[in-house]
């Protein structure tokens, strides 16, 4: 595994996520306008304010996972579950770019 080209991957990762955060923060602010007067259309606007909402929680909690996967690569424990200390196959991580955990303890997590 190339550890430059997975700092590289998730950095432009952490780029994009951030422009999408920004893109709903202007939608969110915008939102700070009166609602419209018909019911209909209230419904509809507060619907799309919750799915934005919904959809900048998990841009958040994309973001954090990634900046925890770049702290591990600059400790050098990138490879290393979190749990169990064993190395993390490098096709799960291929697959999981941020993922702290190997197989076991992912099926472990889950089912606990």
């Amino acid at each position: 595994m190339n550890e430059a080209q997975v700092k590289t991957n998730l950095q432009q990762r952490k780029t994009e996520l951030l422009e999408r955060h920004g893109r709903i923060a202007r939608h969110t602010r915008h939102r700070e306008e009166p609602l419209p007067q018909d019911f209909a259309e209230q419904a509809v606007e507060l619907e799309n304010q919750e799915v934005l909402e919904a959809l900048d929680a998990e841009v958040a909690d994309e973001l954090r996972q990634i900046d925890r996967a770049l702290d591990r690569l600059a400790a050098g424990e990138y490879q290393q579950c979190g749990s169990c200390g064993e190395d993390i196959p490098g096709a799960r991580l291929d697959a999981l770019p941020t993922t702290s955990l190997c197989v076991d303890c992912a099926a472990e997590a889950e089912r606990g």
